[in-house]
């Protein structure tokens, strides 16, 4: 019995996904088992913010890789909700929608260089919260 096409492809696009999953780095024989946690304690994130935004925010610290080619690109505050600011001051970043077809509503919009102002969207810039993110 021939299975569907769709099947194929989600098996496949399955594998790629969890191979592509960082992975815990090996502790050393002898190591004690504690040796691959981190020492630092993870930022205390908005209870608003969802889990897909905390790897944005990251990333973001780190200064890439991200996903999509519009990440990190000028945000021109045309709605003109967030401050007024010279252009280039913000920037904006896609947060993951689970199930959506697309980059979805969710965005991260940042401001400064290096970012220090944080705001969130979740309806594709009709509102914004603003965050805070410790170093």
């Amino acid at each position: 019995m021939r299975r569907p096409l769709w099947i194929i492809v989600a098996l496949i696009a399955l594998g790629l996904w969890l191979w592509a999953q960082p992975r815990a780095p090996a502790t050393a024989p002898g190591a004690p088992a504690t040796a691959a946690v981190a020492t630092t304690a993870p930022a205390a994130y908005p209870a608003f913010l969802p889990r897909e935004a905390h790897a944005v925010l990251a990333r973001i610290a780190q200064g890439g890789p991200f996903p999509y080619r519009q990440d990190g690109g000028v945000f021109s505050n045309r709605e003109r909700l967030l401050p007024p600011q010279s252009r280039g001051y913000y920037r904006e970043y896609t947060v993951d929608t689970p199930g959506s077809a697309d980059r979805g509503a969710r965005r991260i919009i940042t401001g400064g260089s290096p970012p220090h102002e944080y705001w969130y969207t979740d309806d594709h810039y009709r509102s914004f919260r603003r965050f805070e993110v410790s170093p």
